[in-house]
């Protein structure tokens, strides 16, 4: 079972590359640009990154 904070924080939250606004959508209707920007209405959408916690440089 996945741990509900990372699920609340990652799952389904996608970052605008134009503005760095956040936005909750479904995979599939970004990848089909459906979805856009609320803040500046680029449809140009990438999924926020997790850290790499415990990782040695």
């Amino acid at each position: 079972m996945a741990d509900p904070v990372t699920d609340r924080l990652f799952a389904r939250v996608f970052i605008c590359m134009k503005c760095n606004a956040s936005i909750k959508a479904d995979a599939p209707k970004v990848r089909a640009g459906k979805i856009k920007c609320r803040k500046c209405g680029y449809t140009g959408l990438r999924p926020k990154k997790r850290s790499k916690k415990g990782k040695a440089k």
